[in-house]
């Protein structure tokens, strides 16, 4: 665990908060600007990207060779069994040149001290992608702490077959969201338009995101943990009130019973992110071709934001002898063309960079999409109005507590708003625990 007073620095210091105007750098002192970058240098990546090797064979063949830089594949476990492993060799001061990390990450690698402030190398590469997403890479201040990656820009899935037979109208706000379940029970009791899902809590905290939540802000030199603020609360009650009514199921995804819902046309519809064909292919294979993308339903007529679920980045460690070179790699990766379209043809992502996403690897529809020509059209539309996102260094404890109490709240049909009461208890609790200030 790292010491109390880095930490009270670090909270002092990161604003979470879009307008931030300083922050004091961790790991990016003049003695890093030192650095030998005059002969080879040999990095090594900790990432779980399939196919990544193949991508970075291009740099070392390519702009790796000329520079002398060879960069080699380490293939990791991902989310916090990567973050716990990153932390556990940066105490030993043996951490990777460079390490793929979720957004919802950053804050607790950088409270470490795990990760180089890379502003310098990287302002060529800022224009490269959508300001709510390269926000999440700065925490809302001067300093850049990784290169986006990959995003999950979040969108509207409905079975357009069953939506025209039950006479149903594509809902634009989440209020006719709601009048859409109830229209379809009452045509169709045995179906459902949607579940409320507990047992992936990024769902919850993009759909916060898109109603403007800020789940962890600074307050001086403390935090402030706002989980349970207006706008969650709003989403809350919203899926809370659904669940209890019966308007919506309430069975968790990935489950069989999940899939077969979705194979057989029980459930017609599901909130989800850009990579949900790759889901569906595999959930619900008889469905292909019969499924459309739309925005997501507004809060507001005439607004047009979404939230994110999933995504990461590319970033520097403090460890690294080989700062400025490991932050040339990784801005390559995540704004060359070659690298991009070989980033989504072996890994399978969907790019950061907002070129990247009109390229020629998107100029085709998911072949599960097929029907839907202008699928990636509207899905880079969509990715610009990803609203920023504000995250905390205890990420992983605030969505486990989710998926405890908004489990059993699901289950339940029980009030939401205990379970988010919970959620934000435990968070601050927590915070508290590990020797953070925190502003109530």
């Amino acid at each position: 665990m790292p010491n109390t007073k880095h930490n009270r620095l670090v909270a002092s210091t990161i604003a979470v908060v879009l307008g931030a105007t300083s922050l004091v750098a961790c790991g990016s002192s003049d003695d890093d600007k030192s650095e030998s970058q005059s002969g080879p240098a040999t990095l090594t990546f900790w990432t779980w990207a399939p196919g990544m090797d193949k991508v970075v064979d291009l740099w070392n063949k390519g702009p790796g060779k000329k520079q002398q830089i060879t960069v080699t594949v380490k293939k990791q476990a991902s989310g916090d069994t990567l973050v716990t492993k990153i932390l556990t060799a940066h105490k030993a001061k043996k951490a990777p040149d460079l390490v793929q990390a979720e957004y919802q990450a950053l804050p607790t690698l950088v409270s470490n001290d795990a990760l180089a402030d890379i502003a310098a190398e990287s302002k060529e590469a800022k224009t490269k992608f959508a300001d709510g997403v390269w926000q999440q890479t700065t925490l809302g201040t001067d300093a850049v702490y990784a290169i986006p990656q990959d995003i999950g820009p979040m969108m509207f899935y409905y079975r357009a077959d069953l939506f025209k037979k039950y006479g149903l109208t594509v809902p634009a706000t989440w209020e006719q969201f709601a009048e859409t379940a109830r229209a379809l029970k009452k045509k169709a009791p045995d179906k459902a338009l949607t579940t409320f899902s507990a047992n992936d809590s990024g769902l919850f905290a993009g759909l916060a995101q898109q109603a403007g939540a800020k789940w962890w802000t600074t307050s001086g030199d403390k935090w402030k943990v706002g989980i349970d603020d207006a706008a969650t609360q709003k989403v809350a009650d919203f899926w809370g009130g659904l669940v209890k009514e019966g308007a919506i199921d309430n069975q968790p995804m990935y489950q069989p019973a999940w899939n077969k819902a979705l194979n057989t046309g029980k459930q017609i519809a599901w909130v989800s992110a850009v990579w949900a064909p790759g889901t569906l292919t595999t959930a619900a294979p008889q469905t292909a071709g019969k499924w459309a993308m739309a925005p997501l339903p507004q809060w507001s007529a005439g607004e047009n934001v979404t939230g994110s679920w999933g995504g990461s980045s590319t970033a520097v460690t403090t460890d690294s002898p080989h700062k400025a070179a490991a932050a040339k790699f990784a801005a390559w990766l995540n704004t060359d063309p070659q690298a991009v379209a070989a980033l989504a043809k072996e890994s399978g992502i969907y790019p950061a960079s907002t070129s990247a996403q009109s390229g020629d690897a998107f100029a085709q529809p998911p072949a599960f999409f097929s029907n839907q020509p202008d699928f990636y059209t509207k899905a880079s539309e969509i990715a610009k109005t990803t609203a920023p996102s504000a995250w905390g260094p205890n990420v992983n404890v605030a969505y486990t507590t989710f998926n405890d109490a908004f489990g059993a709240a699901a289950k339940n049909k029980s009030d939401f708003g205990a379970a988010l009461k919970t959620m934000q208890d435990t968070t601050v609790a927590d915070l508290k625990k590990q020797g953070f200030g925190v502003a109530q």
